[in-house]
């Protein structure tokens, strides 16, 4: 009886350490579930003059550069001084406002060159290009292309370059595009 009462015992405690173990099986664990939104980001012209050099006069035989600082559109002739500026012409570097979500941080991107073209007398179309582009935000103390919102949704830039003139450029009134974007970083 003793030998019945030892496994009858020694039964129950293997079943009770198995219901135990079949009870502890599962846990739960709260996980966080988030959502944000973001207005769509808008880039505009904030001037109808977009990115000008004003008028060069070419005095001189040579390659030479005009740089135009973002900042506050001033002229600085390359090293070759080729060229200089009509002073009743002034320059403009392009403008830009901003819009999005209030206080978020974006970035813009800028064209490695711009290419400027113009018809010429019996040689067909002649081409020049801006490249080294740079934008200085409102209020900027240096050039960047990252900056954050305000807390009204908005923001301004300007965008400056260097021209590269060629030596044996032709004269003429040189056009063309350029896309700047914008985006959430």
């Amino acid at each position: 009886m003793k030998k019945l009462s030892l496994l009858a015992i020694i039964a129950i405690a293997a079943f009770s350490n198995n219901v135990n173990a079949q009870t502890n099986t599962e846990d739960t664990e709260t996980t966080n579930a988030h959502a944000k939104l973001i207005k769509v980001m808008s880039v505009a012209n904030a001037d109808t003059d977009g990115l000008d050099f004003g008028t060069i006069v070419l005095t001189a035989a040579g390659a030479s550069t005009v740089t135009m600082a973002a900042v506050d559109a001033t002229r600085v002739y390359g090293a070759n001084s080729a060229a200089a500026v009509n002073a009743n012409q002034s320059a403009n570097t392009a403008k830009y406002d901003v819009t999005g979500t209030p206080n978020e941080t974006y970035a813009l991107t800028l064209p490695t060159t711009v290419s400027l073209t113009t018809a010429t007398l019996g040689t067909g179309l002649a081409t020049m290009t801006i490249g080294n582009l740079k934008a200085r935000f409102s209020g900027g103390s240096a050039d960047a292309v990252v900056s954050k919102l305000s807390t009204t949704g908005t923001d301004s830039f300007a965008v400056g370059g260097t021209l590269n003139i060629d030596a044996t450029q032709k004269p003429g009134d040189y056009t063309g595009t350029f896309n700047v974007t914008v985006d959430y970083n």
